[in-house]
């Protein structure tokens, strides 16, 4: 599956995964999730989310390099403050607050399952090839940055 890596925008898999959560809300509607607020939860976990995506992408802008993942081996300098200093992938980390959000909001257990099959996605056909550009690109700070900060939390 290695014509996969980096083919996909993240943002669409984010979406498609959503797709996939909903789905299963409508085939197994029985499987609820009681929550409080639903829609305050819900619009809170996304909020975090939409910062988590954000932030990284004005600190990219300001290091002048480029937030495109499907062309990590375009990176002209690495990010490694601000909310770098705690995940990798603030991004992707984004995203996958953003998909929790909404598939709270659907107060279906099985639409969660749709936030793993997100982060095993993102993990292996994005982060991971990503990776692999980067320690090429910056083989001497990267490594001691991978080995500082962890991937996802």
């Amino acid at each position: 599956m290695t014509w996969l890596e980096t083919r996909i925008p993240p943002p669409l898999v984010m979406l498609l995964c959503a797709g996939i959560g909903w789905l299963g809300s409508r085939l197994w509607p029985d499987a609820v999730l009681p929550l409080p607020m639903p829609a305050l939860m819900a619009g809170g976990v996304m909020a975090i989310g939409v910062a988590l995506n954000l932030l990284p992408k004005l600190a990219f802008q300001r290091a002048r390099t480029t937030a495109n993942p499907m062309r990590p081996s375009a990176s002209s300098a690495l990010v490694m403050h601000g909310v770098y200093r705690y995940t990798r992938n603030p991004m992707y980390l984004g995203q996958a607050t953003i998909l929790t959000g909404a598939m709270l909001y659907l107060q279906n257990t099985i639409t969660l399952l749709a936030v793993p099959l997100f982060v095993l996605y993102i993990t292996w056909l994005q982060i991971m090839p990503e990776e692999r550009a980067l320690l090429a690109r910056f083989p001497e700070v990267y490594p001691l940055f991978r080995q500082r900060v962890r991937r996802w939390l």
